[in-house]
Order: C-alpha cells, then sequence, then structure tokens
C-alpha cells in the first residue's frame, strides 16, 4: 500500500483555520469588550498559579521539558516511518486507518463512515483537529447531528459560539452567561435553573447522559498514539471521553499526524508534562488507552483518521516546524499578555494564542493569516513556560520575515523597505554614521514635552500608533569629547 502526505497548505473555505477580518481589527473590537476582559484576566490567572505550583513540586521539571522536545524532534525526523509503524499496529488490532490528505478528504471520510453505520447522531469527544476542519458543519450538511460533551464545548454549541481557548474553550463566558445559554437552549432544563456551578454541571450531566446512553458512534480526538502498539490516548478532566471512547459500537478518531510518539516509554514523558502545563494537575483524572477492538468489550468497530491538512508543510520547514511538536496544553495562552487582553475569538483560527500565531499561518499559508505572526511582543512568556520547549518568539520573527518577503516580491519597494535601506547606508560607515546623528537632532523641532508623538506624512503613519523620545542636544560622541581629561577621542 502506497500513501501520499503532501497536500501544501490547507485549503479554503473549509475548516476554523481562518478569520474574516484581521488580528488587528478583531482585536480591537475585542479590547472594548470589558466584561471579556474580566473574564479572561480572572481565568488566566487562575490557571496560572495552579500550573506554577504544580511544576514548582518536580525538581527534574526542566529535565523532563528537554526530554519532551528532544523527543518530538526525533520522531518528526523519522515522522513517516512511525505513521507506517502506527497503521501496521492499528490494523494488526482490528482497527481500520484512513488517510486524510486535507479537511476536505477527512470531512468526507468521517461522514462517510457514519452514513455506513445509519446513525443520525453522534457524540464527540473534545477534538482541535474536528474542528480544525469543520466537522461539525460537514457532518450537519449530511443531516448529522455532532453532539459536543465536554462542557465547555457544550456550552459553546448551544450558545452558537466558537471556541476561544486551547484547554477552556469557553473561557470568555462567566456562569451568569452560561447559565442563561442553558435556559435557552438546552431541552428540558429546570426553568429555576441557577449560576451556582455545581447546578449548572448538574443539568449538563442529566442532559449529556441521554446521549451516552443512545448513541451508537461517538468521534474522538486524540492526545497521543503509540506507533509500537497502536495504542491511541485521550486525556480529559470530566470523565464524559471515557463514556464517549468506551459506550458506542463504532468509534472514530480523528488524529493530526504530528500526535504521534514511538514508544510507551517516551508517551510516559508527556503524561507527566502535559497535566501540569495544562490543568496544573500532577496527572489527568481520565486517561483513556485503547488498542484497536476487543471483542465484547467497547466499540467493535474503530476507525483513525490520520489528518495531513498542512502539517507536511509545516515539517517541510526547518525554522518552523518545532511548531508540530505542540501537545496542546495551551500555557502559552495562560501568560500572553496579547491573549490575555484579546481572547482567542481575534486570531480567527481554532488554534489561538501564542501557538496559534505560529501554527495557523504555516497551515495555511503565510498570505492567509499574515497578520497573526504580529499579534505578539516577543516577550518570550510563552517559551519559557512551554512543556516542550518550542521557541514561539524565534518562529514569530521567521514568519514575519516570510511576510515581508512575499508582500515585497516582484514590487517596488515601500516607504518602510527605503528607510531601512537608508538607514543600513548610514550605519555602514562611521563619517555617515557620525553625519546622521547630527541629523537626528532635527527631530527635536517635532518634540512636545521631551517625546515625539507626530510627525509629517509619510512618517504619520508610524506615530500614529507610537511615539519616541526626543533626540538629545548632545550626542554620546560630542559629550565623550568634552568629559574634564579625557582630551579628544
Amino acid at each position: 500500500m502506497t500513501t501520499f502526505l503532501g497536500m501544501p497548505h490547507a485549503p479554503r473555505g473549509v475548516g476554523q483555520l481562518r478569520g474574516d477580518e484581521p488580528f488587528p481589527a478583531a482585536a480591537h473590537k475585542a479590547l472594548a469588550d470589558q466584561q471579556l476582559r474580566r473574564n479572561l484576566g480572572h481565568a488566566t490567572a487562575t490557571i496560572r498559579g495552579k500550573r506554577a505550583r504544580a511544576v514548582a513540586e518536580l525538581a527534574d521539571w526542566e529535565q523532563l521539558r528537554e526530554a519532551g522536545e528532544a523527543i518530538k524532534a526525533a520522531t518528526m525526523a523519522r515522522l513517516d516511518e512511525h505513521l507506517v509503524a502506527l497503521e501496521a499496529a492499528v490494523t494488526a488490532r482490528g482497527g481500520h486507518v484512513h488517510w486524510a490528505r486535507d479537511a476536505v478528504e477527512a470531512n468526507r471520510i468521517v461522514t462517510d463512515l457514519v452514513r455506513a453505520t445509519g446513525a443520525t447522531e453522534v457524540v464527540k469527544v473534545k477534538s482541535m483537529a474536528t474542528q480544525e476542519i469543520g466537522l461539525n458543519e460537514a457532518l450537519e450538511s449530511a443531516g448529522i447531528t455532532a453532539v459536543e460533551t465536554d462542557l465547555a464545548e457544550l456550552i459553546v454549541q448551544l450558545g452558537h459560539d466558537r471556541p476561544s481557548h486551547i484547554l477552556v474553550p469557553a473561557i470568555h463566558r462567566n456562569r451568569t452567561e452560561i447559565r442563561d445559554i442553558f435556559l435557552r437552549h438546552m431541552p428540558g432544563v429546570d426553568p429555576g435553573l441557577t449560576d451556582e456551578p455545581r447546578r449548572l454541571a448538574m443539568a449538563a450531566r442529566a442532559h449529556l447522559r441521554a446521549k451516552f446512553l443512545t448513541a451508537k458512534v461517538a468521534v474522538s480526538g486524540a492526545n497521543f498514539a503509540v506507533a509500537e502498539t497502536g495504542t491511541v490516548t485521550v486525556v480529559e478532566s470530566e470523565g464524559n471521553g471515557r463514556m464517549c471512547l468506551t459506550l458506542p459500537d463504532t468509534l472514530i478518531t480523528v488524529m493530526g499526524i504530528e500526535k504521534v510518539v514511538p514508544t510507551w516509554t517516551d508517551l510516559e514523558v508527556f503524561l507527566q508534562l502535559l497535566p501540569r502545563s495544562s490543568t496544573g494537575e500532577r496527572m489527568n483524572p481520565y486517561t483513556s488507552t485503547w488498542t484497536g477492538v476487543t471483542p465484547g468489550d467497547g466499540p467493535q468497530e474503530f476507525h483513525l483518521v490520520l489528518l495531513d491538512n498542512g502539517r507536511t508543510a509545516v515539517l517541510a520547514d526547518p525554522a518552523g516546524r518545532s511548531a508540530l511538536h505542540c501537545i496542546r496544553c495551551s500555557a502559552c495562552l495562560n501568560v500572553c499578555p496579547v491573549y490575555e487582553r484579546t481572547g482567542g475569538h481575534a486570531y480567527g483560527s481554532v488554534y489561538p494564542g501564542p501557538i496559534g500565531a505560529i501554527l495557523s499561518p504555516q497551515l495555511t499559508g503565510i498570505e492567509d493569516n499574515s497578520s497573526l505572526p504580529y499579534a505578539s511582543s516577543l516577550c518570550g512568556a510563552c517559551y519559557d513556560v512551554c512543556p516542550v520547549r518550542i521557541d514561539i518568539p524565534s518562529i514569530l520573527v521567521h514568519l514575519r520575515g516570510e511576510h515581508v518577503e512575499a508582500r515585497t516580491r516582484g514590487r517596488l519597494p515601500s516607504a518602510e523597505a527605503l528607510a531601512m535601506a537608508m538607514a543600513a547606508w548610514a550605519m555602514g560607515g562611521p563619517r555617515r554614521f557620525r553625519f546622521a546623528e547630527r541629523l537626528l537632532r532635527l527631530g527635536r523641532v517635532f518634540a512636545r514635552s521631551g517625546r515625539i508623538r507626530s510627525l509629517p506624512p509619510p512618517l504619520s503613519a508610524w506615530t500614529a500608533a507610537r511615539d519616541l523620545p526626543a533626540p538629545p542636544a548632545q550626542t554620546f560622541r560630542q559629550w565623550w569629547r568634552t568629559r574634564p581629561g579625557d582630551g579628544p577621542r
């Protein structure tokens, strides 16, 4: 059997990788929503604190991060071999493996599989891969209802909303808003429902229990898949995943090809890194693993859909491929000052925050998400907390360079490019640099109260968003020459 993975980028018009507007425009709207900012600030601060306490318990945390980074790098270097080994192991244990080059193909495969069972409703475990490809919409167009069973995903689905966080998709909602959503959209809910968290959870539990007990088909994502045994792993905190993975007759798992790990020993490392980085726990409350099909126990038909959708394009870029190392913990979102103020919707992709700012543009091609690499202050906090040490700031700079090159290729130089060229020329020789220093002092004419806040066109485009200190009356060289006892330099 031959397999082909190599679709250049995720196709347009399907899935949730591209926003309707650039990040700056979407962020501007989000910043005006004070309730959103309060919700985000409270939630991210709480998660940051839990993570910090959990990580501090381990003396070898940095060694674990280095191990995770090394395993991911080695796996990506031989990804084709590990995927073929995974396929063989799953097939040998009674499962079926399907290769999907893109979102369109993956949606077709899953839709056909569900149709073959005769089911008109499926239950789902939270899966970013299925959100990435727009599976729910594809199933709906085929007359099949997909029911999200993760509590936060259920809130998003009932509210006709979109996820805004990798770990906590409804992080932008407070409990009063959630109660209102349940009262409006959850069938059979008690009209006297309060916003007490326990009551909200009980209402969701009663609603979902009926779905679990009648579902014939479940769709899941995967946190990891072990190539040597064909074992698939899902980690979660509510138990809904366990219900989906054990009760239905048919289980369909959609997994990005980067989620494979070679051995169980490798899996051990990630099962230590993931819970501490995501929920701030020592281990996940529910870690479910299954291997193929076991007669008389659990689903009797298992399908694994291996999804490319632009991932081999990411893998082909030596400077950006470490974005595929991500284990979807969301630690980078919770420390990012940009995400904390704008939320996830501003990114326009199912992958928000710092990791989304580097992953989405690579999956779609930089031209479709060109504003995302600029959605960062490059403070480096994301790299400090990443459990597999993805150097997100460096990749952001790399992608910015790609965007500039793509934008200027075959065009006349922009004003910015000309300014940078002139600066490079001035700095290329000591005499030119000294002359430029003297010219800079002319900028004092535009200064007010020690700062330059506006300049004439075309420089006004720069000062519209920032200011700068007024040039000093004396250059450093001039000051140095006039120091007592030093003499000329």
